[in-house]
């Protein structure tokens, strides 16, 4: 394979499409785009094309990272700087054919900003935007501007330049850049990686194997996906430069059955890697052999853990098993083994391209580089991002995530997924890097960020991650089996107007036997959303359980659904949306609300909310003593 002609060739395609006579139209296709209508808007974007006898090349692309703004396209034009149209409909895009493709009227009202040399008046640049301007990206640098099936548009940006460097290499100097670089995994812990390469070096054998871990199970974390899907070369070329150098012959790639695009494009990507000799015997002529299959997860969450995977992957029940041994010393097959994350293997990737002091010119002295995180929940700008370590939680949310909708207050953040921690509005200013986020009480995970505000009531949240927590647990050991059911079920009660004043003690007793007790990381992390909300909001669980109030308005149990007579119109909106006939009252007069039928299910407070507002949830102890 003579990979400087490959390159070449790559370069001359990639090129010939962005600057070319036809207009290159690229439309995010990946999981949230396909969701928000990207194939309607494609198919229009082909009528319209035809019907105006207008030629433009279409490619589908992966996540941009604003979700909240999908459907998203981008058009190249000759001449002019690529432009991204947000929250395309089907009449948009007709009129972003007609007026720009067709004439040369850009529509600035329509446009998110632009990209690439030279401006266009009216329309900002795009990485200047709000929700982009903070960020610095990195490991998303090639997401919704590539085809993430064409391996050339990957190698035109210096796709596997770095793994071609690396075989050029001892094993030791590629673990020395890497230690360099001051990478820790990204999938939670934030072990040093190179330490972890070293440590399967260091043990031995011929045998050695190689597992990418993305089986991302976070209830609000899309991070892993979304590069699979948008950029899936990255993490396969840190995959084959990890591989290597822990001499390694074959890597399985541990995928969740439920990520079905992200799993076509790896497999499609794989195809490719095959077709241009960078899997096989005797790779670029390093004396290198390696192989790649993908193995499909069956979505249970504790698979995410080391040990339990390693098992799934063997074909046996996914259960964690004690350690030491280490998987670096006996892991798959009973071999040495080195279990990398999805980001952390395009980061190995990306530090090999450039160089590791490109990595490390981000982030902390402790947590170097930059970190992708999923931003969802009560959030205006809900998305990918991608920002240094260190960053705080205010920039975060605030200046990139635009603040909390409605003009509501921010509460609180549940960081690392379900076995993370809430953290109160007075860390707001906590950086984000991995020992921070420890010293607060919570952990880094693989990157979620779920926001709340002052709607939120923080026990319904740990009930919330407990029941998650506790379905997802194997049942192996004892503590986690029975102790995360025992707390389910007093936070159930919490929230049903059940609880005793003996339960707060309870729960905190239960969760320090939990993690102490507990084999696994699923188990000794379980109970850190509740005791987060203990800490920071134990005047929560004392007014559930002593004044039998839910202060956010949000447990069913403690409130009740009122009609306002003076400002009800009697529309009837609510009386024919009612599921249970618990709404009564003639036309053009005021309603009311039978308590004893009402289900609580706020369907006709949501119709009546920013219309009429002739509704109110108020707390049902007001109810029951007549006020």
């Amino acid at each position: 394979m003579n990979f400087d002609k490959i390159v070449k060739t790559a370069k001359n395609e990639y090129e010939s499409l962005y600057k070319g006579e036809d207009p290159l139209i690229l439309i995010g296709s990946a999981t949230c785009g396909k969701s928000a209508g990207a194939a309607l808007v494609k198919s229009v974007i082909q009528e319209e094309l035809e019907k105006n006898n207008a030629n433009a090349e279409i490619i589908e692309v992966g996540c941009i990272g604003l979700c909240y703004a999908e459907p998203i396209i981008t058009i190249f034009k000759q001449g002019n700087p690529g432009i991204f149209y947000g929250n395309v409909t089907k009449k948009t895009a007709q009129e972003i054919i007609r007026s720009y493709i067709v004439k040369d009227d850009p529509l600035p009202e329509y446009a998110l900003g632009t990209i690439g040399e030279g401006k266009i008046e009216g329309i900002p640049l795009f990485f200047d935007t709000k929700a982009l301007k903070p960020q610095v990206r990195r490991i998303l640098r090639n997401c919704g501007i590539i085809d993430p099936k064409n391996i050339n548009h990957y190698i035109a940006n210096d796709g596997y330049s770095g793994f071609m460097d690396a075989i050029k290499m001892a094993p030791e100097e590629v673990i020395e850049k890497i230690k360099e670089s001051g990478l820790r995994g990204r999938g939670g812990a934030g072990f040093p990686t190179w330490m972890k390469w070293q440590f399967c070096r260091d043990s031995g054998g011929e045998t050695r194997y190689l597992i990418c871990n993305a089986d991302e199970g976070d209830p609000g974390a899309f991070m892993n996906r979304s590069l699979l899907e948008s950029d899936p070369h990255s993490v396969l070329e840190g995959i084959l430069i990890a591989g290597y150098v822990i001499g390694a012959k074959k890597a399985y790639i541990y995928c969740r059955a439920e990520y079905p695009l992200a799993l076509d494009h790896l497999k499609h990507a794989i195809k490719q890697m095959r077709e241009y000799g960078f899997l096989g015997e005797n790779i670029c002529g390093s004396g290198f052999n390696f192989d790649i299959e993908i193995k499909e997860g069956a979505g249970a969450f504790v698979c995410g853990e080391e040990t339990a995977l390693i098992a799934s992957v063997e074909g046996k029940r996914g259960t964690p098993r004690t350690r030491p041994p280490f998987p670096t010393t006996s892991g798959l097959f009973g071999k040495p083994t080195v279990i990398n994350n999805v980001e952390t293997l395009a980061s190995v990737a990306l530090i090999m391209q450039k160089n590791p002091d490109k990595f490390a010119e981000f982030g902390t002295d402790s947590s170097k580089g930059t970190k992708t995180f999923s931003l969802v929940g009560e959030i205006e700008r809900p998305g990918l991002i991608e920002v240094p370590l260190g960053t705080t939680l205010r920039e975060v949310i605030f200046d990139i995530g635009g603040g909390i909708p409605g003009g509501k207050k921010f509460k609180a953040v549940q960081i690392g997924g379900p076995s993370g921690g809430c953290l109160p509005e007075s860390f707001i200013d906590t950086p984000i890097d991995y020992d921070s986020l420890t010293m607060a009480g919570a952990i880094m995970g693989s990157g979620g960020l779920v926001i709340m505000d002052e709607s939120t009531c923080m026990v319904e949240v740990s009930r919330y991650f407990l029941e998650f927590s506790q379905r997802e647990s194997c049942g192996k050991c004892v503590p986690c089996r029975l102790g995360a059911k025992q707390m389910l079920d007093i936070l159930t009660d919490i929230t049903e107007g059940k609880g005793k004043p003996e339960d707060v003690q309870l729960l905190k007793d239960l969760a320090e036997g939990i993690k102490k007790g507990s084999l696994c990381g699923l188990g000794q992390n379980t109970p850190n959303p509740v005791l987060t909300t203990l800490k920071f909001f134990e005047n929560e669980y004392d007014a559930h359980i002593n004044d039998q109030l839910c202060p956010a308005l949000a447990c069913k149990e403690f409130i009740s659904y009122h009609i306002i007579t003076e400002e009800c119109n009697g529309c009837r909106l609510c009386f024919k949306s009612c599921p249970v006939d618990a709404i009564s009252g003639e036309k053009k007069e005021p309603h009311v609300i039978d308590q004893e039928k009402c289900i609580k299910c706020g369907t006709c407070i949501e119709l009546c909310s920013g219309k009429y507002d002739a509704m109110e949830c108020i707390p049902k102890i007001e109810i029951d003593e007549g006020k």
